[in-house]
């Protein structure tokens, strides 16, 4: 992080609020002409402070408006099931997120499907596929009150 400087970060702040600003746009909100600028954003993504840019698409548009986390425990932990289990969630298109965590479970996943029916069809015909699954405990979201992708700089 010591080599970011304050012009930077307010690129990285743009560029997370808004992917689709030009290089020209960008300089004119942080005051330098388009080279450095492209420069920057350049450098940036080549050190690895921005990922990628991405479109974000609506859920409920798309007909996966529900949402659910899923705590999920495996029976056992050994190297092998842990790596099979990671690779066949990966697999999954519905999974859109996939944490390792502490406490009382082993993963947290965020998962996406149209509706109620859909979930069972998921924890039935994938989740079900899936060895060393010792539990899973649904939380399906109700309403979204905050969903953004910034990292807090």
């Amino acid at each position: 992080m010591n080599d970011l400087d304050r012009i930077d970060y307010k690129i990285l702040n743009l560029l997370q609020t808004n992917s689709n600003l030009t290089t020209k746009e960008l300089a004119n909100k942080v005051n330098l002409s388009t080279t450095p600028v492209f420069e920057r954003v350049k450098r940036l993504e080549k050190n690895g402070y921005i990922k990628k840019f991405v479109a974000v698409l609506d859920a409920e548009k798309l007909d996966k408006g529900l949402t659910v986390f899923c705590n999920i425990t495996l029976k056992q932990h050994t190297r092998e099931i842990g790596h099979k289990f990671v690779k066949d969630i990966i697999a999954i298109k519905e999974v859109t997120e996939c944490y390792n965590v502490s406490g009382d479970y082993d993963f947290l996943l965020k998962v996406m499907v149209k509706d109620m029916k859909h979930y069972q069809d998921f924890v039935l015909n994938h989740l079900g596929e899936i060895k060393n699954i010792g539990s899973a405990h649904s939380t399906f979201v109700m309403g979204e009150i905050k969903n953004t992708y910034s990292v807090p700089i």
